[in-house]
């Protein structure tokens, strides 16, 4: 991904009344950032462990039924992480560990079998595009023998992105929804993937092949899922690694952090990498939850996720809310024309977003709309890419009026489009 730099150059806002509230001190923004990190992620790791319920029923008594309960634990399962996002960009422990959660998009030929008319059986990029891990005994790369007699996570972990192919995802929410839906065969058409229940069926009745090391798989991925969240919800508690990296270097250097974490969230990731890219190509295996069609979810948590972090405030799963000191009220204080802007762009930006969650539960779903020739679709995802670029226009004006400086995450969609090939 390549970065583009957006540093800070001018002055700008003006003093505050004389009726404001004293600025609130670094270090307590600093603390409302940890304690929002620290709730997130253990919402996060609550729905992954609903989820990891919900696959143990599937996986013993596979049906419609269990299926379709495992499906929407899944989706459940997302919001919280989704808002965990905006943390990833400034902290590098959660940056060197997102790899291991969300990685996407995925050679799924890698994991179970595919339809190779559509999909193919080759890659020149990978050699592993249909290797199937789930069909094999062992898989050959580089002149090397992997033994995967036995699905492990240690097997799965020793796959992952191997060979340095990033699309090599073996682990993770994308891992769990292609063995839970199965491939997206419908292009920019409706529908979703449609993986039958009897793929876990043993036996009689049952479909797909390799059942038993299907169902090993998705709980095996579906643990390592909950082991990873239950480890970045403990960096985050109180004398959590993360949280001690964030302060170790100096209150400055927090407050950039935050700001990275929205502006290379906003720019490079979610407008660039996940919503500019696919409605270039026009391409479905673009978007972010590709199998199952909850991309609209997705990319509307991200948008929550930058405004909790801006307002120092997350409503939680159990409908408490967790709020403190935040970088508006900082920014309130030093520039409140640019807070009073950014405001306004967070909203502009979650409008934009609910208007694409709202069709997608309504008309159509989100790789419909990103499909060539539709006009009406096209537009409403560039209305939020655009809303998103607007919110990062403010946020350097911001980081200029506070004299901080920071390199955001880019995107060839959006720095040199003409670059962009279909991957």
């Amino acid at each position: 991904m390549i970065r583009r730099a957006l540093l800070a150059t001018a002055l700008v806002g003006a003093a505050p009344p004389a009726f404001a509230q004293a600025q609130p001190a670094k270090r307590a923004i600093l603390a409302t950032y940890a304690d929002i990190a620290a709730a997130t992620y253990a919402d996060a790791l609550t729905g992954a462990k609903a989820l990891q319920q919900a696959v143990a029923r599937l996986v013993e008594a596979p049906s419609e039924e269990t299926m379709a309960a495992a499906r929407r634990a899944w989706i459940a399962s997302r919001p919280a992480y989704q808002q965990s996002e905006v943390y990833r960009f400034g902290n590098p422990i959660v940056d060197e560990w997102e790899g291991h959660v969300n990685s996407w998009p995925l050679d799924e030929g890698l994991i179970d079998y595919v339809d190779t008319e559509r999909y193919g059986d080759t890659s020149d990029e990978n050699p592993l595009f249909t290797a199937n891990i789930i069909a094999s005994r062992q898989i050959t790369h580089a002149g090397e023998m992997i033994d995967v007699s036995t699905i492990t996570p240690e097997v799965l972990t020793r796959l992952h992105e191997v060979g340095g192919v990033e699309a090599n995802v073996t682990i993770g929410y994308h891992a769990i929804e292609f063995l839970l839906w199965g491939q997206d065969l419908n292009g920019t058409g409706p529908g979703a993937g449609n993986r039958p229940y009897t793929d876990y069926v043993r036996g009689e009745g049952g479909t797909g092949g390799n059942q038993d090391r299907r169902a090993a798989y998705l709980t095996t991925v579906t643990g390592m899922l909950v082991n990873e969240l239950e480890t970045m919800a403990a960096n985050w508690a109180p004398n959590g690694a993360a949280r001690r990296a964030l302060t170790a270097r100096g209150s400055d250097a927090g407050l950039v952090a935050m700001f990275t974490g929205i502006g290379s969230l906003a720019y490079g990731e979610l407008a660039g990498e996940r919503m500019k890219l696919g409605l270039m190509l026009h391409d479905p295996e673009e978007e972010h939850d590709c199998f199952s069609d909850n991309t609209h979810n997705s990319h509307f948590y991200d948008v929550v996720g930058m405004r909790n972090v801006y307002l120092g405030e997350y409503h939680r799963i159990d409908g408490s809310v967790v709020r403190g000191p935040s970088l508006s009220d900082f920014v309130r204080h030093a520039a409140p024309a640019l807070d009073r802007e950014m405001r306004q762009r967070l909203d502009a930006t979650v409008a934009a977003f609910q208007a694409i969650k709202t069709r997608a539960e309504t008309v159509e779903a989100y790789d419909q709309m990103i499909g060539e020739g539709n006009s009406e679709g096209n537009a409403l995802v560039q209305a939020a890419i655009d809303k998103l670029l607007e919110q990062t226009r403010t946020v350097e004006r911001i980081m200029a009026a506070l004299r901080l400086r920071a390199a955001f995450e880019g995107s060839e969609s959006l720095d040199n489009p003409a670059a962009v090939r279909r991957r």
